[in-house]
Formats: C-alpha cells, sequence, structure tokens
C-alpha cells in the first residue's frame, strides 16, 4: 500500500511476517531487507516493536460456521452401560477455507486455540 506522498506503507502482519523471516536460523536481516525492498533499519525497528509486542495480529473474533452431527448408532443396553464407563471422545472438524483442520478425541482447548490462530494468520 502507498500513501499519498509515493512512500510504501506496511501493514502490521506484512512487519510481522518480515521480522519472523530474519527470526529464521542463518538468517540476515539485510539479505530479507533486500528482498522485500526495505531499508535494513527500518527491519531492524520493527524488530524492536516485534520483542515489545507491538507486531501482534489483532483478531476480529470472527465467528466460523459449526455444524453438529450425531454420528452414534442406536446401542443395545449391555453396550450402552459399558459406553457409560468409557470417556466419550468426539470429532471437530474445522474448515478455514484454505486450510482443514480434523482434531479426534479429548482436544485441549489451549492447544485447539494456538492452532486456529496460527492458521488464521
Amino acid at each position: 500500500m502507498e500513501n499519498g506522498a509515493g512512500r510504501r506503507v506496511w501493514e502490521r502482519y506484512e512487519k510481522r511476517q518480515i521480522v519472523e523471516e530474519t527470526l529464521r536460523p542463518g538468517a540476515s536481516v539485510s539479505v530479507v531487507a533486500r528482498a522485500h525492498d526495505v531499508n535494513a533499519n527500518q527491519v531492524f525497528r520493527w524488530r524492536q516493536l516485534y520483542r515489545q509486542g507491538r507486531l501482534e495480529i489483532e483478531s476480529a473474533g470472527k465467528l466460523l460456521p459449526v455444524k453438529i452431527a450425531d454420528i452414534g448408532v442406536q446401542r443395545g443396553k449391555a453396550e450402552s452401560s459399558r459406553r457409560s464407563k468409557v470417556k466419550r471422545s468426539g470429532i471437530i472438524d474445522i474448515d478455514l477455507g484454505h486450510a482443514r483442520v480434523r482434531i479426534e478425541g479429548a482436544a485441549d482447548p489451549d492447544c485447539v486455540r494456538a492452532a486456529i490462530e496460527g492458521l488464521l494468520r
């Protein structure tokens, strides 16, 4: 994006992506900066903002469509009583458009949240 003066205006997610490239093992700030046509001093400033947590991407808290499906089959009384003693597990299918995630069994909420946030970047 450019402003009225013809200067490039970098979105927060773009700055973050460039900074994260410089943090990879063996990466050179000047090489990454040149690849994105940015002054290396600017990238060093962005790295400082990144360490301060000021390049975080704010989530709009988008709602995702959810479908609940009963995949169980009618079972007899003996099997039903045995099943009540067993810990229930489920399946979560998440379609993000560019990626699909399927979680089977007991899911740790923090792990699921981290996976989804990573995919939404």
